[in-house]
């Protein structure tokens, strides 16, 4: 690894308007020894957020490709992976647009109306194995996927919204204000 700032992970989650947050993710090699390590991590901090159903290398200090998500229990899923964690991840269909209301752990106090594509096929590599993987999603997993690549891309939710009236303060806990 040339570059140790790109695995320098930190303990919570980057929040707007780090550098890493608007920067692309360097594609990162899967069977490098130290992606386990960034791996467990990564799921680690999903699971430990409530409501979080995805997160990037980069909302934790890591400038990779690489992205977890668990869209299990959410009432808008319709399509379900389970614990899903991709290197190198690119979209290479999307169809059918729709609005919604979407946040994230690194904007806090804010949501927006964002338009996502409602079906999607998703190819990248399974971390550690570098095994080519293909997938698709729909409904909530579909967006929860084009969020965290947004991420790898070096966009927020806000760089999707079409103005300031689509953007809500959130209280504490998810509620409009």
């Amino acid at each position: 690894m040339e570059d140790d700032s790109r695995t320098c992970l930190i303990e919570g989650v980057v929040t707007a308007p780090h550098s890493l947050l608007v920067t692309p993710a360097a594609s990162v090699d899967p069977a490098d020894a130290v992606v386990p390590a960034v791996v467990r991590h990564l799921v680690g901090a999903m699971r430990s957020m409530p409501g979080c159903r995805g997160l990037t290398a980069p909302q934790l200090g890591v400038g990779w490709r690489l992205m977890c998500l668990d869209v299990s229990g959410h009432p808008s899923t319709r399509s379900c992976s389970g614990e899903l964690v991709i290197a190198n991840p690119e979209i290479v269909e999307a169809a059918d647009w729709d609005v919604a209301r979407e946040g994230c752990v690194s904007v806090p106090g804010l949501a927006a109306e964002v338009a996502r594509a409602t079906q999607i096929t998703v190819q990248g590599v399974r971390p550690g194995t570098g095994e080519p993987m293909t997938f698709h999603a729909d409904a909530f997993e579909a967006r929860c996927v084009q969020h965290q690549i947004d991420h790898l891309d070096g966009l927020l939710f806000l760089d999707r919204v079409a103005g300031t009236r689509a953007v809500h303060a959130v209280r504490k806990g998810g509620q409009a204000a």
